[in-house]
């Protein structure tokens, strides 16, 4: 039996968390629903994967749900339903996005989804020797989602190979504040 019951329709644009916050008699309350979050990743050697794959098993906790998603063949229909995003994303060559993040990349600027319904975080991956180009895999897809009308949650995380931090350790410590800006976006209690 439920003595007090609050319904909260927390909206992160067209994505519904429906969040029942609910107080019972004996004054305990249920969790809302499960924060749901989409990890695409654009490497080329494997270290954006390798960060993706720490992130997801550190939030995978019931009250986070993350799918973790290489970019190899995908197109701007994966970002069509909306949602929570974290592209996390290597840099390449002369400052491009991995071959494997090239055909979503090039898919988001020709067919130019309308992408309002989409909020999203970026972790992007670079080397300051080439500081001309530092992060610009990351950083390409951040513009690009910003054109296309996505709504960017919080500083991009730049990471500098060359500094000697493990990317995927710097990532960690980056996620938790990123999480609970995510949540007071949608309105979720931690």
């Amino acid at each position: 039996m439920f003595s007090l019951m609050q319904y909260n329709a927390c909206t992160m644009q067209s994505m519904q968390y429906d969040a029942l916050d609910i107080e019972t008699q004996a004054g305990t309350r249920v969790k809302p629903m499960a924060l749901e979050l989409t990890i695409l990743v654009g490497t080329m050697t494997g270290t954006a994967q390798l960060v993706a794959q720490e992130l997801e098993l550190t939030l995978d906790d019931g009250e986070i749900r993350v799918r973790t998603v290489t970019m190899d063949g995908l197109d701007a229909g994966v970002l069509s339903d909306g949602g929570l995003y974290l592209i996390c994303s290597s840099t390449y060559g002369q400052g491009d996005v991995p071959d494997n993040a090239k055909n979503l990349y090039e898919s988001l600027q020709t067919a130019r989804p309308d992408l309002s319904n989409v909020q999203y975080g970026v972790i992007a991956l670079g080397d300051r020797t080439y500081a001309e180009t530092f992060c610009n895999g990351g950083k390409r897809f951040d513009a690009i989602l910003s054109e296309l009308g996505a709504r960017r949650i919080g500083e991009i995380m730049l990471h500098d190979a060359s500094a000697g931090t493990m990317p995927e350790e710097v990532a960690v410590t980056w996620m938790a504040g990123w999480i609970s800006l995510c949540r007071k976006e949608a309105r979720l209690t931690a």
